[in-house]
């Protein structure tokens, strides 16, 4: 049997997100923008689709624009909402940022923008006062994620989005590991743009939103017909905005309690088996779904084969660094040394995990790494 434990780089499209979608495939495949009844109909899907995710953001139907996902709305967010703001050339944004973020930060840096990239505690997390004390007059974006893919740690986002809120500096959070788990009310949030991808809540690959809230301008990244309100022209996904909207609506029904339990279970039978193991990310502050270690002194990728030789799918942290064998930034940013970051494992889960499911992870992972890994502290400590 394989138990798939990697759900942070993605998840299978659900069921009733391809019954959803189907008819959008089939026989209401009209491109949205006809003025016909093929056409008609399936703009009364999208704009469906567009209410369904406005109810649950708690925003207004006309604010959300259809994205190819996370790195498209993350970017546009960023470079978007920085561009289209006159009022100076400062960005801040986290240094354990997804690479959407951080490179789209890098690439205003290279048109002249003054790009700050604010440090983290040894949980991941951002400190208020730290973003308080980097706000300038000149200031014109800010964009801290929401929970993190690598570590799971959630950053407190109510309370830095009022520290930006009061200097009128927008804020956008990259919610792609929060959705199907945390609030996403923008109102509660206080934030100003919000993006999400669809693969991580059951949806398909290739399709996601960005909320921006209205009277925040933002300079389209894609021209063409003008669709969406001319913030990102092309022909809209239907189907894959239906389905979309079908996952996000499901994820918000399920209780992550119980799935919290479960987490914490097999957090503590990893630690209690194997003395050396550290957890990475905040043991408080996490995504319900989420577990993450470093094995100081091992390899971690053979520890995954030998894992995935037992049939247990888990991951050495982001699915998104295409190609690199650089220690995670992510867990550098944290005070890990680069050689500890290089052992990392991640575990992460649906709602639906089992305890079976975990107990078989926790147990193969102990069989694998039982005795070789030193027992002693490791050269580093949250700080």
């Amino acid at each position: 049997m394989t138990t798939y434990l990697d759900a942070a780089a993605t998840t299978p499209v659900r069921r009733e997100v391809l019954e959803a979608m189907w008819p959008y495939l089939t026989t209401t495949y009209g491109n949205p923008s006809s003025h016909h009844e093929v056409g008609e109909a399936a703009a009364r899907g999208l704009d469906a689709a567009r209410r369904a995710v406005a109810d649950i953001l708690g925003a207004r139907p006309a604010e959300i624009t259809v994205t190819s996902g996370g790195t498209e709305g993350a970017n546009t967010a960023v470079k978007g909402i920085a561009l289209a703001r006159p009022r100076g050339r400062h960005v801040i944004v986290s240094a354990v940022e997804h690479p959407a973020v951080l490179e789209s930060a890098r690439w205003l840096g290279r048109l002249g923008y003054d790009v700050t990239e604010l440090g983290v505690d040894g949980d991941g997390r951002v400190s208020a006062d730290d973003l308080a004390a980097a706000l300038r007059p000149d200031t014109t974006l800010v964009s801290i994620q929401y929970a993190n893919n690598e570590v799971g740690t959630i950053q407190p986002i109510a309370e830095l989005a009022a520290l930006t809120r009061a200097h009128d500096v927008p804020f956008h959070t990259d919610a792609v590991q929060a959705a199907g788990w945390l609030d996403l009310d923008v109102g509660r949030l206080g934030v100003q743009a919000l993006s999400i991808s669809g693969h991580k809540v059951g949806a398909p690959k290739g399709v996601g939103v960005l909320w921006v809230a209205r009277r925040t301008p933002v300079e389209p990244l894609i021209h063409g017909g003008g669709q969406q309100r001319g913030l990102r022209s092309g022909t809209e996904d239907v189907a894959g905005a239906v389905g979309l909207a079908t996952a996000l609506r499901l994820a918000r029904a399920a209780d992550p309690g119980p799935v919290r339990t479960r987490r914490d279970d097999f957090i503590a039978r990893v630690e209690q088996g194997l003395p050396g193991v550290q957890l990475t990310g905040s043991r408080v502050d996490r995504l319900p779904g989420h577990a993450s270690f470093v094995l100081p002194g091992l390899s971690g990728e053979s520890v995954l084969l030998d894992l995935e030789r037992h049939g247990v799918i888990c991951s050495s942290g982001s699915a998104c660094a295409a190609g690199s064998d650089e220690a995670s930034h992510v867990l550098t940013a944290m005070g890990i040394p680069a050689e500890t970051a290089q052992t990392a494992l991640r575990f992460t889960f649906e709602a639906d995990v089992t305890d079976d499911a975990l107990t078989q992870a926790a147990d193969e992972l102990l069989a694998a790494v039982a005795g070789r890994l030193p027992v002693a502290s490791p050269a580093w400590s949250p700080r």
